[in-house]
Protein backbone atom coordinates (compact mmCIF):
# COMPACT_ATOMS: atom_id res chain seq x y z
CA UNK A 1 0.00 0.00 0.00
CA UNK A 2 1.64 3.38 -1.18
CA UNK A 3 0.72 6.33 1.03
CA UNK A 4 0.24 9.71 -0.34
CA UNK A 5 2.56 12.28 1.46
CA UNK A 6 1.41 15.89 1.61
CA UNK A 7 3.36 19.24 2.11
CA UNK A 8 2.17 20.48 5.79
CA UNK A 9 0.21 23.38 4.19
CA UNK A 10 -1.79 20.99 1.73
CA UNK A 11 -4.94 20.26 1.80
CA UNK A 12 -6.46 17.01 0.21
CA UNK A 13 -8.91 17.21 -2.64
CA UNK A 14 -11.93 16.64 -1.54
CA UNK A 15 -13.46 13.34 -2.64
CA UNK A 16 -14.31 12.47 -6.38
CA UNK A 17 -18.00 11.46 -6.13
CA UNK A 18 -18.92 8.17 -6.14
CA UNK A 19 -21.21 6.71 -8.90
CA UNK A 20 -23.87 4.51 -7.09
CA UNK A 21 -24.05 0.75 -8.18
CA UNK A 22 -26.23 -0.13 -10.44
CA UNK A 23 -29.53 -1.70 -8.42
CA UNK A 24 -30.40 -5.07 -9.47
CA UNK A 25 -33.75 -5.41 -8.57
CA UNK A 26 -35.12 -9.32 -7.28
CA UNK A 27 -38.44 -11.14 -8.41
CA UNK A 28 -41.25 -9.15 -7.47
CA UNK A 29 -43.14 -11.51 -5.05
CA UNK A 30 -47.08 -11.11 -4.89
CA UNK A 31 -47.71 -11.60 -1.18
CA UNK A 32 -49.54 -15.28 -0.65
CA UNK A 33 -52.36 -16.72 1.33
CA UNK A 34 -49.17 -18.90 2.04
CA UNK A 35 -46.07 -20.40 2.47
CA UNK A 36 -45.06 -20.00 -1.22
CA UNK A 37 -44.67 -16.72 -2.90
CA UNK A 38 -45.81 -15.98 -6.03
CA UNK A 39 -43.70 -14.61 -8.35
CA UNK A 40 -44.60 -13.10 -12.16
CA UNK A 41 -43.08 -16.30 -13.41
CA UNK A 42 -44.40 -18.77 -10.95
CA UNK A 43 -47.91 -16.44 -11.89
CA UNK A 44 -47.53 -17.55 -15.52
CA UNK A 45 -46.65 -21.01 -14.92
CA UNK A 46 -50.33 -21.81 -12.52
CA UNK A 47 -52.05 -19.99 -15.34
CA UNK A 48 -50.23 -22.28 -17.93
CA UNK A 49 -51.65 -25.41 -15.87
CA UNK A 50 -54.97 -23.48 -16.07
CA UNK A 51 -54.88 -23.05 -19.85
CA UNK A 52 -54.23 -26.98 -20.12
CA UNK A 53 -56.16 -28.37 -17.76
CA UNK A 54 -59.18 -25.59 -19.43
CA UNK A 55 -59.71 -23.85 -16.94
CA UNK A 56 -57.93 -20.34 -17.88
CA UNK A 57 -61.18 -18.97 -18.52
CA UNK A 58 -59.32 -15.60 -20.35
CA UNK A 59 -58.17 -15.24 -16.66
CA UNK A 60 -60.76 -14.83 -15.20
CA UNK A 61 -62.03 -15.55 -11.83
CA UNK A 62 -64.50 -17.98 -13.39
CA UNK A 63 -61.86 -20.11 -13.51
CA UNK A 64 -61.58 -21.08 -10.28
CA UNK A 65 -65.36 -22.46 -10.03
CA UNK A 66 -65.05 -24.91 -12.73
CA UNK A 67 -65.84 -28.48 -12.57
CA UNK A 68 -64.56 -31.14 -14.78
CA UNK A 69 -66.34 -31.47 -18.00
CA UNK A 70 -67.06 -27.16 -17.70
CA UNK A 71 -69.68 -26.92 -15.50
CA UNK A 72 -70.07 -24.35 -12.78
CA UNK A 73 -70.19 -24.08 -8.70
CA UNK A 74 -70.74 -21.66 -6.40
CA UNK A 75 -69.57 -22.19 -2.82
CA UNK A 76 -65.79 -21.30 -2.46
CA UNK A 77 -65.73 -22.31 1.20
CA UNK A 78 -64.32 -25.90 0.32
CA UNK A 79 -64.40 -28.54 -2.72
CA UNK A 80 -67.82 -28.76 -4.25
CA UNK A 81 -66.84 -32.91 -4.42
CA UNK A 82 -69.31 -33.15 -7.09
CA UNK A 83 -68.99 -35.94 -9.59
CA UNK A 84 -69.54 -35.63 -12.88
CA UNK A 85 -70.22 -38.34 -15.81
CA UNK A 86 -68.96 -37.04 -19.07
CA UNK A 87 -66.48 -39.32 -21.58
CA UNK A 88 -64.61 -40.06 -18.09
CA UNK A 89 -65.99 -39.97 -14.28
CA UNK A 90 -64.27 -37.44 -11.86
CA UNK A 91 -65.08 -35.16 -9.38
CA UNK A 92 -62.23 -32.88 -10.12
CA UNK A 93 -62.90 -28.78 -9.61
CA UNK A 94 -61.44 -25.73 -9.49
CA UNK A 95 -58.73 -24.03 -11.51
CA UNK A 96 -56.44 -26.96 -11.39
CA UNK A 97 -59.24 -29.45 -11.21
CA UNK A 98 -58.24 -30.70 -7.82
CA UNK A 99 -59.95 -34.30 -6.86
CA UNK A 100 -61.17 -34.41 -3.45
CA UNK A 101 -58.58 -36.36 -1.65
CA UNK A 102 -55.76 -34.52 -3.85
CA UNK A 103 -57.29 -31.33 -2.06
CA UNK A 104 -58.00 -32.72 0.92
CA UNK A 105 -54.26 -33.70 1.79
CA UNK A 106 -53.23 -30.01 0.08
CA UNK A 107 -55.24 -28.22 2.15
CA UNK A 108 -54.71 -29.92 5.48
CA UNK A 109 -50.68 -29.92 5.09
CA UNK A 110 -50.66 -26.36 4.19
CA UNK A 111 -53.71 -25.62 6.60
CA UNK A 112 -56.16 -23.76 4.13
CA UNK A 113 -59.22 -23.02 5.30
CA UNK A 114 -61.18 -22.72 2.19
CA UNK A 115 -61.49 -23.29 -1.65
CA UNK A 116 -61.05 -19.44 -2.84
CA UNK A 117 -58.37 -18.41 -5.59
CA UNK A 118 -55.47 -18.04 -3.06
CA UNK A 119 -55.97 -21.84 -1.42
CA UNK A 120 -55.68 -23.58 -5.29
CA UNK A 121 -52.82 -21.85 -5.91
CA UNK A 122 -50.97 -22.57 -2.92
CA UNK A 123 -52.33 -25.74 -3.24
CA UNK A 124 -50.84 -26.27 -7.04
CA UNK A 125 -47.93 -24.44 -5.88
CA UNK A 126 -47.63 -27.23 -2.94
CA UNK A 127 -48.32 -29.99 -5.57
CA UNK A 128 -45.66 -29.00 -8.52
CA UNK A 129 -42.84 -28.85 -5.24
CA UNK A 130 -44.45 -32.44 -3.84
CA UNK A 131 -43.31 -33.53 -8.27
CA UNK A 132 -40.01 -31.94 -7.50
CA UNK A 133 -40.52 -29.98 -10.51
CA UNK A 134 -40.70 -26.41 -8.45
CA UNK A 135 -37.13 -25.61 -7.91
CA UNK A 136 -36.10 -27.20 -11.30
CA UNK A 137 -39.13 -24.52 -12.05
CA UNK A 138 -37.43 -21.84 -10.78
CA UNK A 139 -34.27 -22.47 -12.34
CA UNK A 140 -34.78 -23.46 -15.89
CA UNK A 141 -38.31 -22.30 -17.12
CA UNK A 142 -40.94 -24.50 -18.36
CA UNK A 143 -38.53 -26.71 -19.40
CA UNK A 144 -39.65 -30.43 -21.15
CA UNK A 145 -38.65 -31.84 -17.82
CA UNK A 146 -40.59 -29.84 -15.50
CA UNK A 147 -43.74 -30.25 -17.87
CA UNK A 148 -42.87 -34.57 -17.57
CA UNK A 149 -42.86 -34.14 -13.83
CA UNK A 150 -45.94 -32.07 -13.73
CA UNK A 151 -47.34 -34.57 -15.95
CA UNK A 152 -48.48 -37.48 -14.04
CA UNK A 153 -50.22 -34.26 -11.81
CA UNK A 154 -52.17 -33.11 -14.94
CA UNK A 155 -53.49 -35.40 -17.08
CA UNK A 156 -53.20 -32.39 -19.83
CA UNK A 157 -49.44 -31.73 -19.60
CA UNK A 158 -47.32 -33.56 -21.72
CA UNK A 159 -44.40 -36.30 -20.63
CA UNK A 160 -41.22 -36.77 -22.21
CA UNK A 161 -42.62 -38.31 -25.13
CA UNK A 162 -45.56 -35.81 -25.83
CA UNK A 163 -48.69 -37.97 -24.46
CA UNK A 164 -50.53 -37.29 -21.78
CA UNK A 165 -49.42 -40.09 -18.13
CA UNK A 166 -53.01 -41.02 -18.60
CA UNK A 167 -53.73 -41.33 -22.05
CA UNK A 168 -56.35 -38.32 -22.28
CA UNK A 169 -55.97 -35.55 -24.35
CA UNK A 170 -52.86 -33.23 -23.74
CA UNK A 171 -51.41 -30.03 -24.82
CA UNK A 172 -48.42 -29.89 -26.81
CA UNK A 173 -45.36 -28.48 -25.48
CA UNK A 174 -45.02 -26.20 -28.29
CA UNK A 175 -48.31 -24.71 -27.67
CA UNK A 176 -47.58 -25.07 -23.79
CA UNK A 177 -44.51 -22.79 -24.33
CA UNK A 178 -46.57 -19.80 -26.57
CA UNK A 179 -49.13 -19.82 -23.79
CA UNK A 180 -46.21 -19.56 -21.02
CA UNK A 181 -44.16 -17.02 -23.12
CA UNK A 182 -46.89 -14.58 -23.48
CA UNK A 183 -48.06 -14.93 -19.82
CA UNK A 184 -45.15 -14.37 -18.02
CA UNK A 185 -44.72 -10.91 -20.68
CA UNK A 186 -47.94 -9.92 -19.40
CA UNK A 187 -47.47 -10.62 -15.69
CA UNK A 188 -44.14 -8.63 -15.87
CA UNK A 189 -45.55 -5.59 -17.26
CA UNK A 190 -48.22 -6.19 -14.82
CA UNK A 191 -45.76 -6.12 -12.11
CA UNK A 192 -43.60 -2.82 -13.14
CA UNK A 193 -46.81 -1.25 -14.27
Amino acid sequence: MALLMLPMGARPAPPAPTIAPAVVKPPVVVAAAGPFSITPERRALLNTIRYAEGTWKGGSVAGYQVLYGGGRFGDLSRHPEITVRRRYISAAAGAYQFLPTTWKRAAQRLRLRDFRPESQDQAALHLVQQRGALKRFDRQGLSADVLARLAPEWASLPTLQGASHYGQPVKSREELQRFYDRELDRQRRLVSA
